[in-house]
């Protein structure tokens, strides 16, 4: 259950350089509305533009979100970028450093592997959870394809300026696995993999001066979980992510916490942000929704 309104008092993060990967909608949204909010130049990118293609003909775009940025008092930029290849992603994080100087905050929330997926059924037919053996295991390849590696890409593109500088946050969106298994074989295992990554990046960055970290939102009310009616099971917007981030990335000892994966209720009530609605939704238990 969600506590009541509380007061939240916005970090200040003018002039810091910030990159959100995936951020047409969804989570990657909300990531960088949060953190323009805090004052922050967004560089929002994904591969859904108005003036080009889109991801399943949705209507939610890249230049949104830098308006969306703009609009929450943050400077807002828009690229166009196929996160699932190495070579769009060094030219988006080049042309990043050659306009902008540095890269301080990074934040891969590149997800596909919902695409298609109806709120009952993947696009190859399969339903949420269907045992391994009775399903095919090529769509495996699509949820790695469209989130660890993607967050490799840009861990490997965005590391030599930050180890350089001696300084920056790299974040991976994900989903906690600790706890247990999430319901869903290939989703479980597309997140856990993405966790490790988190971890080891941090065992490499952390001597560097560079701190890498997960973060784990809940069940979140993003424009597909409306879609497909599933916005009444949700417990947070997607500001909320997105205010976890800003606490992280204007928090002086943030690298204490490199390696770990951080659930956004616990960053709420460590730091005293709110979601949208003034409220402070406690760490998602995935036990609470049915599978």
């Amino acid at each position: 259950m969600s506590a009541g309104p509380v007061l939240f008092k916005t970090p200040d993060l003018r002039g810091k350089i910030c990159l959100v990967a995936g951020a047409s909608r969804g989570v990657g949204r909300g990531i960088a509305r949060g953190l323009g909010e805090a004052g922050a130049t967004v560089i929002v990118t994904a591969r859904s533009s108005e003036t080009g293609p889109r991801t399943e003909g949705r209507s939610e775009f890249i230049e949104d979100t830098a308006r969306a940025v703009d609009a929450a008092g943050g400077e807002g930029h828009h690229y166009l970028c196929d996160h699932t290849s190495e070579r769009a992603v060094d030219t988006l994080v080049h042309w990043t450093l050659r306009r902008f100087g540095r890269i301080d905050v990074a934040v891969s929330s590149v997800w596909g592997g919902n695409e298609g997926y109806d709120g009952e059924r993947y696009a190859d037919g399969a339903a949420w959870g269907t045992p391994f053996w009775r399903r095919s295991a090529e769509p495996f390849s699509e949820f790695f394809g469209s989130g660890p590696y993607p967050a490799l890409l840009l861990a490997r593109a965005v590391a030599p300026a930050m180890v350089s500088a001696r300084a920056g946050l790299l974040a991976f969106v994900s989903f906690d696995t600790a706890p247990g298994y999430l319901g869903d074989i290939f989703y479980d295992l597309a997140k856990a993999t993405t966790n490790r990554l988190a971890y080891a990046c941090a065992r490499e960055l952390t001597p560097h001066g560079v701190t890498a970290l997960g973060l784990s939102p809940g069940f979140v009310r993003t424009e597909r979980a409306v879609d497909i009616g599933h916005a009444d099971r949700a417990t947070e917007s997607p500001l909320y992510a997105g205010r976890a981030l800003a606490a992280l990335a204007a928090d002086p000892d943030v690298a204490g916490r490199a390696g770990q994966i951080l659930h956004a209720g616990d960053l709420a009530a460590d730091y005293g942000f709110t979601d949208a609605d003034g409220t402070q939704p406690a760490r998602f238990q995935i036990d609470a929704q049915e599978s």
